[in-house]
């Protein structure tokens, strides 16, 4: 019978025959064979099964052997023995490999057969050991699918006791080396189908012997925390989370995190390698088991391991979210990376590039569960950008596109913030910065963050890009000196030369640092920029004396302590002489005058006094502001070293009558309205005599009525409403009489401050900071407030007090003492206001601030180049006309001939002109994002202004020597600092290689360390960090109160 079966399938004959002739050749095997005769039958069929040359071949085998062996079992016992099946998984079968699957299929086929046998307890003896062997050869994914599928029907050939734990591990490490190379979509789908029956295999030996768990676990940890470069562990082993017991997840996490044996070089590769299990299909559960893992990293403080691997695996898991398979887990792992990194948003800002795309694809193809996803997204990111709030030009494409989607709360935004914060982080991440990459398009260098050093950060950059200021400072020969204006002469150098995208300012800010600054916490940068600009001149101001008192000497040019520069300025007032040969750098460039002018209205005898200053502090008016202010937890009330020294502004409460305000508090009157710096000579009372009427803290001033006190009947106020408002007049009454020495007795007076000597640069504080001492609580005032383009600054020109210097002087009494009261709310005299003139001013640079509270958020800056000869701006200089025939009542109308130059401005500045500085991040922006800052991100608001006078002239003495080195750029370096930067954009070039050669070998694999650049405000307080632009205080730390 085996002879005829032989030629029947090899013959030529038509399929109908040979299948009608195979049909009678299985119903033969009812008839009785011989031992020889059943031998040849099994083996011809084993033949054909095995070797069969196409698929009717090896169906034929299939058929006739079920047949024969079922009604010939003890032969077919005999020829199935152990001998013949060891054979096919040892040696193969003739030509077939013994790895082929055919082999494999038959032996599972035959198992069938015999299973009634009492010979088939030899061959599960025999396939135990056979089938570890065979997993330890690293089958591929085919065979061990095949193999699986054996041991699932025949689970007595599983290796028992200790075999079994060592079968379990080393099907783990197959599993790991499982690899398809192939795209097309059906081989994937086999693949994936594969995986799943030896996951499968390996769940059911875990349910019948739990004792093969763990160290199966414990295999799975070792495969994907392995640091050798040559092995990567496949995706594929993600199949076997979804058969781990989520019971066990706290048990293993702890485990894995406080075991000193594993390093966190091991820990990190295993971390990176479970995220990109979020790639595998129908994989369950990977998403809780990477956030869980995640979850005990934080709580052992292993946050060297957190920060490297999300900056590393971010973007992946974010590119997830493209695919519906594996979008949920996705989004559930980015959410907790993304939230839980609070102290820097480097992360963030790694897939802020790609939000955009994504939420445009997903609303366009209307589906439903792509809208309930965005819903989901959407809210993530509000809850980032309301974290890191100080990034607009990020921001605004971001939400545009999502502005259809709904809003999370505040509340709500807030809590998310807290569930999912680090906890414990603040001595950890101190000294990890972020990366380094190369110079950014805009050709401007970023400033590292110190640590909450955004204050000097933002300010520093506002000094350099005053564009004649930088120049000065760069032309000056301070070779061998180690003075506080060398050190930021050689900061102001690198900004402008080194091929750094970001510069860290160690040095410049142990210098400059105002000693009662509490190191790493967050400040005042509008005190700090006092602070700098005083030091300077006190410095110059020495120098010069030491020059002139010793000319054979050399000045030495050693740091002087503050105290050292406070004493000996004391000791110089008296001689200081303020003509312009004389001023200082910081004189010339910042410096300006203002008088203070009293007239009795009883006798009309007048006092005044000029006094120096190097900004204005501009207060809001008290109905504007007192609608928006920011309110903070009454219990944080700041301590009495906190205030002491620094101005206060603050608004009336709901009691007091409206015009009426403290002046005591009121950083907009008097003299604590503005920051006045006595560049020569210390502050004098406003009277001599012991009861003379000073302000105090019971005194009240009635402000002028006629100053509008909300610009356009509830519109946005300008920066013109706010000086108009500094400048009014004011009427001292009641309690707060003048002494008049003429009468000997208190009168009603009035009281107007002048500017009679106007700055190159005029420094503009907007004072939004505020202590309420009746409620105890810490405002901001949020309101927005219009920057012009061209500011015109009234200035008084007179020669009628030049000999008065800075001393108080009674002049002429007026006459027409019989004047209405009403009337002398307006300013006094005619003769003054025929010789005031508008000085036209560009917009230099703005320091904001972001966030709700005065001691914390965070500080950036917008900033573009301006010289003091644009020719684009004379045309400023024909209001001048105007302003000499008008009154002094009207000298910043909004109409004035500048309105329509400004707007003219407004169109040519928008494009590229401007730049924002972000600590490290420096970026192209626009005076239409400058505008509109505040009504995008409410949080953000202008703080200090700096504005260019705009001269036909450059107006500075010294200037036309150089001119023809630098008259358009900036001036040649010295030696000293040129050979500085060239040194270290060498060594940052050195570093660019050995970084390139590092990626190329893969050293990512290597212990994780810090960065080497800082993070943006990481250590507490201040909402830099941890309550980025929040408004909270960061951490449980008491913050300084801020003005």
């Amino acid at each position: 019978m085996d002879k005829i079966l032989e030629g029947l399938v090899s013959s030529s004959h038509p399929l109908p025959l040979k299948r009608v002739i195979v049909r009678k050749v299985v119903e033969s095997a009812e008839h009785w064979l011989d031992e020889a005769q059943c031998e040849a039958m099994f083996d011809l069929t084993t033949r054909l099964i095995l070797e069969g040359q196409d698929p009717f071949q090896r169906q034929v085998g299939h058929q006739v052997l079920e047949a024969y062996a079922r009604y010939h079992r003890p032969e077919f016992e005999s020829f199935f023995n152990k001998t013949f099946v060891l054979g096919l998984l040892q040696q193969g079968y003739h030509s077939l490999d013994r790895k082929d699957i055919a082999i494999l299929d038959y032996i599972h086929n035959g198992l069938k057969l015999i299973m009634s046998c009492p010979s088939v307890l030899d061959l599960f003896s025999l396939l135990q050991v056979e089938v570890l062997r065979m997993v330890c050869e690293r089958p591929e994914p085919q065979l061990c699918a095949r193999l699986s599928d054996l041991l699932t029907d025949f689970v007595q050939c599983i290796p028992k006791g200790k075999l079994s734990i060592t079968f379990c591990q080393q099907l783990v490490r197959t599993i790991g080396h499982f690899q398809c190379v192939s795209t097309q979509e059906k081989e994937l789908r086999e693949y994936v189908s594969q995986v799943t029956k030896v996951s499968n295999l390996l769940q059911n030996i875990w349910k019948a012997e739990p004792s093969t768990l763990l160290p199966s676990l414990q295999e799975v940890f070792a495969s994907i925390s392995s640091t050798d470069t040559s092995f990567e562990p496949s995706v594929a082993l993600a199949s076997l989370v979804q058969h781990i017991p989520l019971q066990m997840i706290t048990v293993l996490i702890r485990s894995l995190t406080t075991d000193p044996n594993v390093k966190d070089a091991s820990m990190t590769q295993a971390l990176c390698r479970m995220i990109d299990w979020l790639s595998w299909p129908l994989a369950q559960h990977v998403d809780t088991w990477v956030i869980a893992l995640l979850k005990g990293l934080a709580a052992v403080q292993k946050f060297t391991i957190l920060i490297d691997v999300t900056l590393l695996k971010i973007e992946l898991v974010f590119n997830r979210l493209w695919f519906p398979l594996v979008r949920p887990g996705a989004l559930a792992v980015l959410s907790h990376m993304l939230l839980s990194f609070q102290h820097s948003p480097e992360a963030f800002h790694l897939i802020v590039p790609h939000v955009v795309s994504l939420v445009h694809s997903f609303k366009s193809d209307g589906l439903p569960s792509s809208t309930a996803f965005l819903v989901q997204l959407t809210e993530l990111i509000h809850c980032m950008m309301y974290h890191y709030s100080g990034f607009p030009d990020l921001y605004e494409p971001i939400l545009e596109a999502i502005k259809d989607f709904p809003k999370p709360s505040e509340e709500k935004i807030k809590l998310i913030l807290s569930q999912s914060a680090w906890t414990s982080q603040s001595n950890s991440l101190a000294s990890c910065l972020s990366r380094l990459s190369g110079k950014s398009e805009t050709g401007k260098t970023g400033l590292i963050n110190l640590g909450n050093t955004c204050y000097m950060n933002s300010v520093i950059q506002a000094l350099f890009m005053a564009t004649d200021f930088r120049r000065q400072v760069l032309s000056l020969n301070l070779n061998g000196c180690n003075s506080l204006m060398k050190k930021l002469q050689h900061l102001f150098a690198f900004l402008a030369h080194t091929q750094r995208e970001a510069y860290a300012p160690r040095v410049f800010f142990e210098a400059s640092r105002p000693p009662w600054f509490t190191p790493r916490s967050q400040q005042d940068c509008s005190e700090y920029l006092r602070f700098l600009l005083d030091r300077l001149h006190e410095e110059e101001k020495i120098l010069k004396v030491q020059s002139s008192h010793k000319p054979s000497e050399s000045l030495g040019c050693n740091e002087t302590s503050l105290q050292e520069v406070a004493s000996k300025a004391a000791v110089l007032a008296e001689s200081h002489c303020t003509s312009d040969g004389e001023k200082t750098l910081i004189e010339k460039m910042f410096g300006g005058k203002l008088q203070t002018h009293i007239c009795c209205l009883n006798c009309r005898s007048t006092s005044q006094k000029v006094e120096a200053f190097t900004d204005l502090s501009l207060a809001f008016c008290p109905s504007s502001s007192v609608e928006n202010l920011s309110f903070q937890d009454p219990a944080s009330s700041p301590s009495t070293q906190d205030v002491q020294g620094l101005t206060q502004a603050s608004v009336p409460g709901p009691s007091e009558e409206p015009g009426v305000y403290n002046p005591a508090t009121a950083a907009f009157v008097c003299d604590s309205a503005m920051n006045e710096r006595m560049l020569g000579s210390p502050s004098d009372e406003f009277c001599c005599t012991e009861n003379a009427c000073v302000p105090s803290e019971s005194s009240t001033i009635l402000v002028n009525k006629d100053v509008p006190q909300k610009p356009g009947g509830g519109s946005t106020p300008s920066v013109t409403d706010l000086l108009n408002y500094f400048l009014a007049p004011e009427i001292l009454t009641g309690d707060n009489q003048y002494y008049c020495e003429n009468c000997a007795s208190l009168q009603n007076a009035e009281k107007t401050m002048q500017i009679t000597e106007e700055p190159e640069y005029l420094i503009l504080t907007l004072l939004r900071f505020s202590y309420d001492q009746k409620y105890h609580v810490r405002r901001k005032i949020l309101d927005n407030v219009s920057l012009p383009l061209v500011l015109e600054l009234p200035v008084k020109r007179t020669t009628s007090f030049s000999s008065l210097s800075e001393s108080w002087s009674i002049d002429v009494d007026f006459t027409d003492i019989s004047e209405n009261l009403a009337k002398k709310l307006k300013p006094s005299g005619t003769e003054e206001t025929c010789c005031s003139r508008l000085v036209p001013y560009l917009l230099s640079s703005v320091v904001v601030h972001s966030g709700i509270s005065s001691e914390s958020g965070h500080y950036y800056s917008y900033a573009r180049n301006i010289t003091g000869t644009e020719s684009s701006y004379q045309m400023c200089h024909q209001s001048e006309t105007l302003a000499l025939a008008s009154s002094q009542s009207h000298f910043l109308e909004r109409n004035s001939p500048s309105a329509v130059i400004e707007q003219d401005l407004e169109n040519k500045e928008m494009s590229k002109e401007w730049f924002l500085f972000n600590d490290s991040r420096v970026t192209f922006t626009s005076f239409q994002s400058v505008q509109k800052i505040t009504s995008r991100f409410p949080k953000d608001t202008a703080y200090v202004l700096l504005y260019k006078k705009q001269n036909s002239t450059n107006g500075l003495s010294g200037n036309s020597s150089a001119s023809g080195l630098w008259v358009n750029g900036d001036p040649p370096l010295q030696k000293e600092l040129m050979d500085a930067i060239t040194k270290d954009n060498k060594l940052y070039l050195q570093e660019q290689e050995l970084n390139a050669r590092a990626r190329a070998l893969q050293a990512a694999s290597a212990s994780c360390s810090f960065r080497p650049n800082g993070f943006d405000d990481n250590d507490p307080p201040g909402s830099c960090g941890p309550t980025g632009g929040g408004g909270g205080g960061g951490f449980n730390t008491v913050g300084r109160l801020v003005f």
